[in-house]
């Protein structure tokens, strides 16, 4: 019976379904033609395995080739099912066996003259595979990103030919696992001068994983602060740094350093489909690249107002769900959100330097300015920092002096301890508390409701704003590494709200 039955995976979010690849020889005219809803890139591999096989001393065969690609409503798309067909055409033909091939799945593009190309998207294949007790074949090209799966036996080849020779007489060993080396350091909090008080916030943001605002005149060192707090942020587990990596993978992009939580700062030109993912095959978009790390937008308000506001429900959810016709796709985005802006258009507000420039805008250019900002977005943003200028005495501050603060390194010692208080008490960090929990885990006093809710009262805070304080309090509560929150503690939580009380 001329009928070959080979696996390969799919690409369908981030996830990797089985593929089940059934080649068919008939009598008739000789032709060859994919079914299974193959899109375009798929239908052309009849010409790149054509030109593989023959460009690799095989035969092609001239009869009738019928070539399903199962489950027949899951699109297919991509060159990853190029290696597999050609394994199938090999087998219904006779030129390989069959019994070989029933623990193997194939994933890669085939090139003209028979060499494997790599693939996007092979690390959640290479998860899949493992799971289902199957070994994987695939290119050199991936061998590096497929050596991250521990349960996975995979070998990589060069070429069509050699994975042939493999299946008959086992010529290749299997990928060695292993995690890459962090060779690049990450940046340092000290590098920074002064700003204390927004070194403090980065720490509360940290140890709390609450999102922050900071504002300020140019050149005042926001963006510095910003790309500092996954220095200070907890290195990420085996677990989630490979859920990193393969959202990475289907993107095409390099494996971001190992167990550092990633950064993410896109352009404010950026697209809202660039900012969540989407298009017509969709990808992840800059807040899933940012998963367990930071997305930081720079320039907030020149942000378009249409592409803030998707950030809203993935804030709140940890997830984004990307619908289309085909398929309804989730991609993960547990990121925290950093943001930095000036506090007018000229960006000179506040400054009473006489040596500084002064603002020059007038109330309705401000008023226009922060408008492009909406409410909701703004109340979900937990910590609103100011950042001032310094003066040229705390500039020229030698590195070693007290003015440079602490190292990355001894913030992070605290925000680990905090982070593990919150694990142990509610399994979750603070930001993440629902209404429930919050009222377990944060209860306070006659005094302490008393504070905040004068200053609710006095500021016109919503609901959603309440909450926060008292979650952004029960983390400076954790970092002080006692049980009850007190009134100095809602205090410091509501003068890091200063968009609000301005």
């Amino acid at each position: 019976m001329s009928l070959a039955i080979v696996y390969t995976r799919a690409r369908l979010g981030v996830e990797a379904p089985l593929i089940t690849v059934e080649v068919h020889l008939s009598n008739g005219l000789p032709g060859l033609s994919i079914v299974g809803m193959p899109e375009a890139v798929v239908r052309e591999s009849k010409d790149r395995v054509r030109s593989a096989l023959i460009n690799s001393n095989f035969e092609f065969p001239s009869r009738r080739i019928t070539i399903n690609l199962a489950p027949a409503d899951l699109p297919k798309d991509g060159s990853r099912f190029d290696l597999a067909i050609a394994i199938g055409i090999l087998a219904a033909s006779e030129q390989i066996q069959k019994n070989c091939l029933n623990s193997t799945e194939f994933v890669g593009e085939l090139a003209l003259s028979g060499e494997l190309r790599g693939i996007h998207g092979v690390l959640p294949a290479a998860i899949a595979c493992g799971k289902a007790q199957h070994q994987l074949m695939i290119a050199n090209e991936n061998a590096a990103e497929a050596a991250l799966c521990e349960g996975t036996e995979t070998f990589a080849a060069p070429t069509l030919l050699s994975v042939c020779e493999h299946l008959d007489r086992q010529t290749l060993s299997s990928i060695v696992f292993s995690y890459p080396d962090n060779q690049q350091s990450t940046p340092n909090l000290n590098e920074v001068c002064g700003q204390q008080h927004a070194k403090r916030g980065l720490e509360i943001a940290a140890a709390g994983g609450h999102n922050l605002l900071l504002y300020g005149p140019p050149g005042t060192g926001k963006t510095m602060l910003a790309s500092r707090l996954p220095s200070i942020m907890p290195m990420l587990s085996q677990e989630q740094a490979i859920e990193v990596a393969s959202i990475y993978s289907l993107c095409g992009h390099p494996t971001p350093l190992w167990k550092i939580p990633p950064f993410r700062n896109p352009h404010h030109t950026a697209s809202s489909v660039a900012l969540v993912g989407g298009g017509s095959h969709p990808k992840p978009g800059e807040i899933s690249l940012a998963h367990y790390g930071v997305l930081f937008l720079d320039e907030l308000p020149e942000f378009q107002r249409q592409v803030l506001e998707v950030l809203r429900e993935p804030l709140e959810s940890g997830e984004i769900r990307i619908s289309r016709a085909t398929a309804q796709l989730n991609f993960p985005a547990q990121f925290q959100l950093v943001a930095a802006m000036n506090p007018c258009p000229c960006g000179y507000l506040g400054n009473n330097d006489k040596s500084k420039k002064h603002c020059s805008c007038t109330k309705e250019q401000i008023q226009k300015y922060r408008q492009k900002i909406s409410g909701p977005l703004l109340d979900r943003i937990d910590l609103h920092i100011p950042v001032n200028n310094l003066s040229i005495k705390e500039l020229s501050q030698p590195k070693n002096t007290q003015n440079r603060g602490e190292s990355s390194s001894e913030i992070q010692t605290r925000v680990i301890c905090a982070r593990e208080r919150q694990l142990k008490r509610q399994g979750c960090t603070n930001a993440k508390l629902n209404n429930c929990q919050l009222e377990k885990v944060a209860q306070l006093g006659e005094a302490e409701n008393n504070v905040l809710h004068n200053a609710v009262e006095r500021l016109g805070l919503s609901a959603r704003a309440y909450h926060r304080i008292i979650k952004v309090a029960r983390t400076i509560a954790d970092l002080a590494g006692v049980e009850y929150i007190t009134s100095e503690h809602l205090a410091e939580s509501l003068s890091l709200r200063n968009f609000d009380r301005s």
